[in-house]
């Protein structure tokens, strides 16, 4: 539409095309309890994935309250909302970010948005096709909790990282969360991400106490892929509204976030569809066929 391609160039310009390669990495982060610095962590991997040249989306899936643009001090002129109202696309609503990442933007203070129905759910994950082949990776930034929405978005990923923190209502939420995916919905693999913690020794600790109780009461499978310490220079970041990665590059928890992007790396994209609602299905479909 005339309107929707003038105004364009204040909202991002369109992603480069790319012809048909790997399945899209689709990651979901998720936690239990709220503050435990899950869009952080989603926007510092993203940027450290894109200094190993990914060409990395994010989706804020905290459909009524988010916030990635907050903390990345951008300023979307449509979001969500608009797509499904039918007023924009997909691709129309892209944000730019730093090294070249791309944002979906979500609305804030919006009621309506946090209760969306399975079907618009649905659409939402339906509309990445859209984009064709312009990234690599894709990570949902969902809302924290046990809502339907995190549910349908992590089905909806290959992978899911719970970002958990050293205290008792992080850790008893991150097990509710792991509860309701692996009993109810057939998620038997999970990774654990240990935040704000004192070093690596505090991190796998933590991960270790998650073990403890899932082997006893679940059958899933949990992995420790990383810990991010306690770092002034990572509340300074966010407070610049910045990456760490990119506002203080020596910081431990920038280093950190390296090593995690490195290990992300090394996962093995997957091998074809998994039978139920994903983003990208196509590329997944396509890569079955090989």
């Amino acid at each position: 539409m005339p309107a929707s391609e003038a105004m364009r160039p204040e909202q991002g310009s369109a992603p480069r095309r790319a012809a048909p390669q790997n399945p899209v990495r689709v990651i979901c982060v998720a936690s239990g309890k709220g503050g435990v610095g899950k869009t952080s962590t989603t926007i510092n991997l993203a940027v450290a994935l894109a200094t190993l040249r990914r060409r990395v989306l994010i989706l804020d899936a905290d459909l009524g309250l988010a916030n990635v643009d907050v903390l990345l001090g951008l300023h979307p002129v449509w979001n969500l909302a608009h797509v499904l109202a039918g007023e924009r696309t997909l691709e129309e609503i892209l944000l730019d970010g730093p090294h070249g990442i791309r944002i979906v933007p979500a609305s804030s203070g919006i009621k309506r948005m946090a209760e969306l129905s399975p079907v618009e759910h649905a659409g939402i994950i339906s509309a990445f096709s859209e984009l064709g082949d312009a990234f690599d990776v894709l990570l949902v930034d969902c809302a924290a909790g046990i809502s339907d929405s995190v549910v349908t978005f992590a089905r909806a990923a290959q992978e899911v990282v719970v970002v958990v923190c050293n205290e008792p209502a992080s850790i008893t939420d991150a097990y509710a969360l792991i509860k309701l995916l692996s009993r109810d919905y057939g998620v038997d693999h999970l990774h654990v991400l240990a935040n704000r913690v004192a070093g690596h020794r505090e991190g796998v600790d933590l991960y270790t106490k998650l073990v403890k109780v899932t082997d006893r009461f679940l059958d899933v499978t949990l992995s420790h892929i990383g810990s991010i310490p306690e770092d002034a220079q990572l509340r300074r970041a966010i407070q610049m509204q910045q990456a760490v990665v990119d506002a203080f590059p020596s910081a431990r928890a920038s280093a950190s976030f390296l090593r995690l992007a490195e290990n992300i790396e090394r996962w093995p994209l997957p091998a074809g569809p998994s039978g139920h609602l994903q983003f990208f299905l196509e590329r997944l479909v396509g890569a079955g066929v090989r």
